[in-house]
């Protein structure tokens, strides 16, 4: 699909949070719009797509990002409390877009300079493993979140065709947790899985976060059954999947891999370790 891009220079780029992002105080988006495009995207439903007269996902907006401008930001913004960073909470920081334009990478060297309190990175792109060196730059004050839906292609070609393909994604997780980096896998949205999948993400991370189309979508399973979600799974004749008990039944599954403490559940699971 053809991405539509545009670039702009905002003035900040860290943003207040709340809500679902309570335990961070800033959130940090370095694109606008994501070419990832995938079904379930609960930003499919904010003002920000909503007012583009473009499809989500074929359109991408960079931001232009200024080294020196970012660690003075952050300076500012330690200097009135806690700074922590959730990258990124309406756009993927490691779009394809982003092996070009390196917007991710100015602010984390930003980062590695002028060090936030805590770091989340949410990404399903490979191309993550290229900043491992500023990973490093954090030690443990960073957790890197790789999502991983699913083990079966199929799933994923019918949610998110445009994403990259799954086992990229648990070998660049591989890659960061064998380098000393904090991760997590994110089952999040849980799609149907194969009965092997816990033992497979317990090959390249020691901790998981589930979180499926009810307690993630912030409407109770509305905002996902508008988008789709509930129709593609009775396509693929797996609409049990579509239900709101169906998270403690695998929690059980998961838990029996990883140990009780290292599976963690929708919003507690994308907050800083405690």
């Amino acid at each position: 699909m053809k991405v539509k891009l545009s670039s702009k220079t905002p003035k900040s780029f860290l943003t207040k949070t709340g809500g679902f992002l309570k335990d961070y105080d800033y959130s940090l988006n370095p694109y606008t719009g994501c070419a990832f495009g995938c079904s379930y995207c609960y930003v499919r439903r904010l003002p920000v797509s909503l007012f583009r007269k473009e499809e989500w996902g074929t359109w991408v907006d960079v931001k232009k990002a200024g080294r020196e401008s970012f660690v003075r930001e952050l300076k500012r913004a330690k200097s009135r409390g806690p700074v922590r960073i959730f990258m990124s909470s309406s756009t993927d920081p490691y779009q394809g877009e982003e092996a070009k334009e390196e917007v991710t990478r100015v602010l984390l060297s930003a980062m590695a300079e002028e060090k936030p309190d805590f770091l989340f990175v949410q990404t399903r792109s490979p191309l993550i493993t290229r900043d491992i060196d500023m990973f490093q730059e954090l030690k443990t004050r960073i957790l890197v979140s790789m999502t991983i839906e699913t083990d079966r292609d199929e799933v994923r070609k019918a949610f998110a065709p445009s994403s990259p393909p799954l086992a990229a994604r648990l070998k660049a997780l591989k890659q960061l947790s064998s380098a000393g980096i904090p991760t997590q896998a994110a089952v999040a949205p849980m799609l149907p899985f194969t009965d092997h999948f816990p033992e497979k993400l317990k090959q390249v991370t020691d901790i998981v976060t589930l979180d499926d189309f009810f307690q993630g979508d912030g409407a109770g399973g509305r905002r996902s059954a508008s988008l789709g979600a509930h129709d593609i799974l009775i396509q693929l004749k797996e609409e049990d999947w579509f239900d709101p008990e169906r998270i403690e039944m695998e929690r059980t599954r998961f838990e029996r891999v990883f140990g009780k403490k290292n599976v963690r559940i929708s919003q507690n699971g994308f907050a800083p370790f405690r």
